[in-house]
């Protein structure tokens, strides 16, 4: 897929847009004035791959504390503002690699200005981040409801204010927990800047429900080349975003770190307990940090020929399975044996 080129923008030790790798962030859940706990799970977030993580600041003392936050964990780390334009202003003091505001509620175009202003001279970048719960009145009026339009035109509003001063250190996000809205907002802002932008279906809900909304919004603008950072917003463990945020970009060939686990549904042909297999061998492999394809195939229908097209895998049998690996087999094994034998040939590959 052809990837629309956008202007690159620094964010720590990331790069976002142009032809950077398109990143994987989330968010903390945890107090951000807990230093403890926020470094905690921002390192789980680390060993999970999280390339950029944010954190919210509620008051004062949690821009504060984002300085011991920072000289503790190894990615950049993005400030959530809403209302209080002061609170961006300490947490560039205590060292955020970006800023993420939402227009809609930081107060008048001077205060934007005033951050704006603090941003460049530490050259910190600015995510505008709009969002279909918080549109300024005066656009609800215009177009009488939220619409893609309205957002886009909210975006582009505040692009104009950072762009007044010369401010081009921008990522966009324009964000709804409807599917198609988000979609064709995207899509509409991608034809009018050409700053990076931040994608992902806000408040899309849990794990579930969750995960089958942000694959779709997000794969969709991803598979269109709209994308150039993303985040899944799930009700839930923060890691759990990630995973799914990392799934989507291999699913579509954006990164290839990692397994890559093909298995079949299952059917009456099938002789074996698949469903408990191939759950226990993903459970077991889903931190290996090589890139393979590992195949769990029910049968002798279509297993033989995914196992051969994995780096090794298996086909099930009456009770029992053959071992696959890179086409040819390896050994016939035991139901019981398969998940502990198929891990020890993988861990010997």
């Amino acid at each position: 897929m052809n990837r629309r080129l956008t202007r690159k923008v620094v964010v720590g030790s990331k790069f976002v847009g142009g032809s950077s790798p398109i990143s994987v962030q989330s968010m903390t859940n945890t107090d951000t004035r807990d230093i403890k706990a926020t470094i905690n799970q921002i390192k789980e977030l680390e060993e999970n791959h999280c390339d950029i993580i944010r954190c919210a600041v509620p008051d004062l003392q949690a821009a504060a504390a984002l300085k011991d936050i920072i000289n503790n964990i190894n990615i950049p780390l993005v400030a959530d503002i809403h209302f209080d334009y002061r609170l961006a202003l300490e947490s560039i003091k205590s060292g955020v690699s970006a800023l993420r505001i939402n227009p809609g509620n930081i107060g008048s175009i001077d205060r934007v200005r005033t951050v704006a202003y603090a941003a460049k001279e530490r050259q910190i970048p600015i995510r505008i981040g709009v969002n279909s719960g918080s549109l300024e009145k005066d656009l609800l009026e215009k177009y009488k409801k939220v619409t893609p339009e309205a957002l886009v035109e909210s975006a582009l509003r505040h692009v104009a204010i950072l762009e007044s001063i010369n401010f081009n250190d921008i990522v966009i996000s324009i964000k709804s927990s409807d599917v198609n809205m988000m979609i064709d907002s995207y899509r509409l802002i991608s034809q009018k800047v050409n700053y990076p932008l931040h994608i992902g279906v806000t408040e899309a809900g849990t794990l579930w429900r969750g995960t089958i909304k942000s694959s779709i919004g997000i794969g969709a603008l991803l598979s269109e080349g709209i994308g150039d950072t993303i985040r899944v917003s799930l009700t839930g463990n923060p890691i759990e975003e990630v995973r799914v945020g990392r799934e989507i970009l291999k699913s579509l060939g954006l990164i290839s770190s990692g397994i890559q686990f093909i298995s079949c549904p299952t059917c009456g042909r099938t002789q074996i307990d698949l469903i408990k297999i191939a759950k226990e061998v993903e459970d077991k492999l889903k931190d290996y940090p090589k890139d393979i394809k590992v195949a769990i195939m029910g049968c002798a229908v279509n297993g033989p020929g995914e196992a051969r097209e994995a780096d090794i895998g298996i086909a099930g049998g009456i009770g029992e399975a053959l071992i696959f690996k890179k086409g040819q087999i390896v050994k016939k094994i035991k139901e019981e044996s398969v998940v502990e034998e198929l891990i020890k040939e993988i861990e010997n590959m």
